[in-house]
């Protein structure tokens, strides 16, 4: 059964698409005790100007931070402001959701170079492994003051949890049927190692009682996604939330697509 999501929530690559649309709605739902940190490369360019304007529709709910993913210095200045802010009360919700997908076009063999594909798994896996690593304290506190009616199923994204954003195209399985669309070598590439950084940290900490889980927002009308997706960020957005909100411990460490359905590695 879904249930709202609330509490201390971060969010990656906010300025735009998913990202942007994610806290627009956990904003709208958020009740007394949430608070949601958004954050994105450039906070004060022209591109965070939606995002600013959103913060400003929610006072004291929304908190803009400063993080590149591909800087390890810059993530670890973003964990300390989150930390300072959250204190004791912990983090209960990371969604990993900022990624790059380079080169712009096609990405195809041809069109790949080495720097491409370095870039693409510095944002799309080291920063959510560092994240992660960096904020573990802070998931363990929120799992550990979770209130009581949370723990009757130990895992959900109200206790404490890692939602990594990954796509349909990063499955091994069906990479046959969904090659000849999307080449894409870095996105796709980078997607399978967030996979497996998913299984790998949702063994690792169930110790813990923490949630990793990876979803696939579908394909959706973003810069990313281009004009042709079927799906607005408004439409991934609400079956993303609905998804996280149902998660349980039977979801830990799998791959779902935005309806909650379990997509092969």
């Amino acid at each position: 059964m879904s249930q709202k999501l609330d509490g201390n929530i971060l969010v990656t690559g906010t300025n735009r698409g998913i990202g942007l649309e994610l806290v627009r709605q956990l904003a709208q739902q958020a009740g007394e005790e949430t608070h949601l940190y958004a954050s994105c490369r450039e906070p004060q360019g022209s591109q965070a100007q939606e995002l600013r304007d959103l913060a400003a529709q929610y006072p004291g709910k929304i908190t803009i931070i400063r993080m590149d993913l591909s800087d390890e210095e810059s993530i670890s200045a973003a964990v300390r402001a989150v930390s300072e802010q959250i204190g004791d009360d912990g983090l209960n919700l990371l969604i990993n959701n900022a990624a790059i997908n380079k080169p712009a076009a096609s990405a195809t063999l041809a069109t790949t170079g080495k720097k491409d594909m370095m870039d693409a798994f510095e944002t799309n896996v080291v920063g959510p492994f560092l994240l992660a690593k960096m904020f573990l304290p802070h998931l363990q506190r929120a799992a550990e003051t979770s209130p009581e009616k949370d723990k009757g199923d130990k895992m959900s994204c109200r206790r404490s949890a890692i939602i990594n954003v990954s796509t349909l195209i990063s499955s091994l399985q069906k990479c046959p049927e969904t090659f000849p669309y999307a080449k894409m070598y870095p996105y796709r590439s980078s997607k399978v190692a967030l996979n497996m950084l998913t299984c790998c940290q949702a063994e690792d900490f169930k110790e813990h009682n923490i949630l990793v889980t990876a979803i696939h927002p579908g394909w959706v009308r973003t810069d990313m996604g281009g004009e042709k997706a079927p799906m607005s960020a408004q439409d991934s957005v609400i079956r993303m939330i609905s998804v996280m909100s149902s998660l349980s411990n039977k979801d830990c460490g799998k791959l779902l697509d935005c309806q909650g359905n379990t997509i092969p590695w």
